[in-house]
């Protein structure tokens, strides 16, 4: 079973599928979304399959790299992000929750930097997440 609940290669995800999959949460996948066009108009958007363990994503890009990665799952998505030491060490002096300081404290290091990912299941994390959208567009 792939990590995306869109496993079909053949065809990415419209609106319509997204938001039936997503339930209440296809709105705060659209404010991260919107948070990521206020701080960064020109990022792009785009589906992405990445193979049969993963099945499709979503990400917004700016010129050289993704800004954050969304996966869509069966009632909720997975924001996620690949943060370098700079944006790390911001993050960790941050003000973000211990829940989601923890995330950052234990993922693991790559030579890309640190991937982080987080379920968002309800908004409780939202804040959180958009901090780390701004982090993440800082550097």
């Amino acid at each position: 079973m792939a990590l995306s609940i869109f496993e079909d290669k053949s065809k990415a995800p419209g609106n319509s599928e997204l938001a039936g999959v997503l339930k209440e949460n296809f709105k705060l996948w659209n404010e991260l979304i919107d948070v990521v066009l206020k701080h960064y108009p020109a990022a792009t958007k785009e589906w992405h399959y990445s193979g049969t363990n993963y099945g499709w994503g979503f990400r917004l890009r700016d010129s050289k790299r993704a800004i954050i990665y969304m996966t869509p799952c069966d009632g909720f998505f997975k924001a996620s992000f690949v943060f370098g030491e700079k944006a790390t060490k911001e993050a960790l002096g941050s003000s973000l929750s211990e829940e989601i300081l923890n995330i950052i404290r234990s993922a693991k290091v790559y030579a890309e930097g640190r991937g982080i990912r987080v379920d968002v299941k309800n908004k409780d994390l939202i804040e959180d997440i958009k901090k780390l959208i701004e982090i993440k567009l800082k550097y």
